[in-house]
């Protein structure tokens, strides 16, 4: 690694006084800005320069290296991109775009640089430049997407988790045996890879039907103003007042010789077009559900296909889309085992947002920093990471809470 980027600015942080941003990488999607910085424990530096505490001196990296630790946390942040300019003023009060590459190896000759990804740094260049005179480092977002997922299934330790039944099940996740799968990014539209390693993977197909399909038609249909107002209005809906179920064509029986429930969905939004009824009759929360359960079905089955196509047993389900909603993953889960007849399995990543933003962070080093990136605790796998605050001890329904963050250490050469 190159001791170059990782000089340490401190800056003032209104949570913490003991924090230094060590580096920050962007993911600017269509709806969504997403952040990915590290910040380290003030202790292991004294005025910019590299000082280990006598309880790291034991620590050392992978294949006999000799280089001091820091430790501290990958922290995750997200902004609407329709409110670029809040993502913009959080930077710059927490002074997180100081530790760009190129104004620590040239300070004060050449502008700051920053990784990006998606497509906010073209649009959003000039706007960047202008409030925090950074030049936007643009990576590809496909390459982002595939190296963020593959350094959080390989390193993070309990990343990958499946959902069916209000059932979770963290999954163990075998290095030798994770190539190859399909990633399924659920964003404002939907990406579809099939990744046989690291820098190894093709995209085999996608839907224009998303998470933007989701909110656009949700913003018609119903009063929300968020996308998570929407979604949380779903969750109180009840689909069956406006889908048309098997049920309801066979008079309450099951369709049982082709292997459909009563309760199947025959038709999305099917009723609408034999009640006589208003759409002002409808309820916003069951229109909701139904449009949630529509898109969620259809992504399910698209993926399941093309899974079948080149024979590949995990899906793993990321993007914002999801949020970690228990209905969305229970129907993405249904739709899969049911296409499948229960030989492929639903996966989801607890960092299913952030892909990109973590592929455009581990893009600024060339050296190998999943391999620098160590769990605390000796007794465990170094190669694994663990999460000083896990959130999964709450509620599985809520999103990603911004201020999450991996406890790590990182060894500076």
């Amino acid at each position: 690694m190159d001791s170059r980027k990782f000089q340490i600015q401190a800056i003032s942080d209104p949570n913490s006084s003991s924090t230094d941003v060590y580096h920050l990488a962007l993911d600017i999607g269509g709806s969504l800005c997403k952040l990915v910085y590290f910040t380290k424990d003030d202790d292991h530096f004294v005025d910019g320069e590299a000082e280990i505490s006598s309880r790291n001196t034991s620590e050392k990296s992978k294949g006999n290296r000799d280089h001091p630790v820091l430790k501290g946390r990958l922290n995750f942040k997200k902004f609407e991109t329709s409110k670029i300019n809040d993502c913009i003023d959080f930077i710059k009060t927490m002074k997180l775009h100081l530790g760009g590459v190129q104004q620590q190896e040239n300070p004060g000759n050449q502008p700051i640089s920053i990784k990006a990804t998606g497509g906010g740094p073209y649009k959003y260049a000039d706007l960047f430049k202008e409030r925090l005179g950074i030049t936007l480092d643009k990576e590809d977002e496909m390459d982002c997407l595939v190296a963020g997922a593959n350094f959080l299934l390989e390193v993070v330790d309990r990343e990958a988790f499946t959902y069916m039944g209000d059932q979770r099940q963290f999954m163990q996740i075998d290095q030798n045996d994770l190539y190859p799968y399909l990633l399924v990014n659920i964003g404002s539209g939907v990406g579809m890879i099939k990744v046989e390693g690291d820098g190894k993977f093709e995209r085999v197909s996608g839907t224009s039907i998303g998470g933007g399909t989701f909110w656009g038609l949700g913003k018609l249909l119903t009063k929300c103003k968020s996308f998570d107002e929407l979604l949380e209005l779903s969750y109180q809906g009840n689909n069956r007042a406006v889908d048309m179920l098997v049920g309801d064509i066979y008079g309450g029986t099951d369709y049982s010789k082709i292997g459909l429930s009563s309760t199947a969905i025959a038709s999305s939004f099917g009723k609408a077009m034999s009640d006589n009824k208003d759409r002002e009759d409808y309820k916003p929360e069951d229109i909701a559900r139904s449009l949630l359960r529509m898109i969620s079905n259809n992504i399910g089955q698209i993926s399941y296909l093309n899974a079948l196509r080149f024979g590949l047993k995990r899906i793993f389900f990321g993007g914002f889309f999801i949020r970690r909603h228990p209905f969305t993953m229970d129907t993405l889960s249904v739709a899969v085992n049911f296409w499948s007849k229960g030989e492929a399995k639903a996966m989801f990543l607890r960092h299913e947002g952030f892909l990109g933003a973590v592929g455009a962070f581990m893009s600024s080093d060339k050296h190998g920093l999943k391999e620098l990136l160590v769990k605390q605790d000796a007794q465990q796998s170094p190669t694994k990471l663990s999460f000083a605050v896990n959130k999964l001890q709450g509620p599985l329904d809520g999103e990603l809470n911004g201020d999450e963050s991996i406890e790590c250490s990182v060894y500076a050469a």
